[in-house]
């Protein structure tokens, strides 16, 4: 059941207070439309009604989606010790468990586990594409700004690698991801009780410590 929350806010921009509402924890399957709430960041999204000033509140969020058997914990902090308690139990009925730091992190965490992908092939699919970016000489290191996954459709992923004036698109069939993933399987095993954060520093740091450079 989602879960939500009145506080009193002070404003950071005329620093006047007021009441708002924050939720605290969202169940996708019941409320559809608090997950595209998510998605596109409305949920964060306040404004003062003093001054009219729009910015983002974050608070820490529990998201779920029993169908889709995952669960999302979304804080720049580890998960309290009474969530760390289902996370046994949850795995054993095939939950993904997560952790996310920013609003960014946890939209495409969502959009991701609806597509029905496995987080740790995106990233390993951003990775690549970043290498073979920076391999065909389209730009440097410091010119990519961000990659972001796209979808994957028809067992195609698509993945955007953006630059400040340019960028481009890589479709990378799922079943080449599979592969890699296979002959490489020790690196991509992770502790689902442990609400891991599976981004872009998870996958750099899989690789140094591989080659013993952690």
């Amino acid at each position: 059941m989602s879960q939500s929350q009145d506080i009193r806010y002070t404003c950071p921009c005329c620093h006047k207070e007021f009441d708002t509402t924050i939720y605290t924890a969202i169940n996708a399957e019941q409320d559809p439309d608090l997950k595209e709430a998510c998605i596109s960041g409305d949920i964060f999204r306040h404004t003062c009604p003093h001054c009219q000033h729009a910015f983002m509140i974050q608070p820490p969020l529990v998201y779920s989606d029993p169908s889709r058997k995952f669960l999302i914990w979304l804080s720049q902090q580890e998960p309290a010790e009474s969530l760390k308690q289902l996370a046994q139990p949850l795995v054993k009925q095939g939950f993904k468990l997560r952790r996310c730091a920013t609003v960014q992190e946890f939209a495409e965490k969502i959009q991701i586990f609806e597509d029905g992908v496995d987080d740790i092939m995106v990233e390993l699919a951003k990775y690549d594409s970043f290498i073979e970016y920076i391999d065909n000489k389209k730009g440097t290191t410091e010119d990519v700004t961000g990659i972001e996954y796209q979808h994957t459709e028809n067992d195609v992923m698509k993945i955007n690698v953006r630059a400040d004036d340019k960028g481009m698109s890589f479709l990378i069939p799922v079943s080449v991801l599979e592969e890699e993933m296979k002959v490489d399987k020790d690196r991509f095993t992770i502790d689902e009780t442990d609400f891991p954060r599976i981004n872009h520093d998870w996958i750099i740091s899989a690789y140094t410590e591989a080659a013993g450079k952690a």
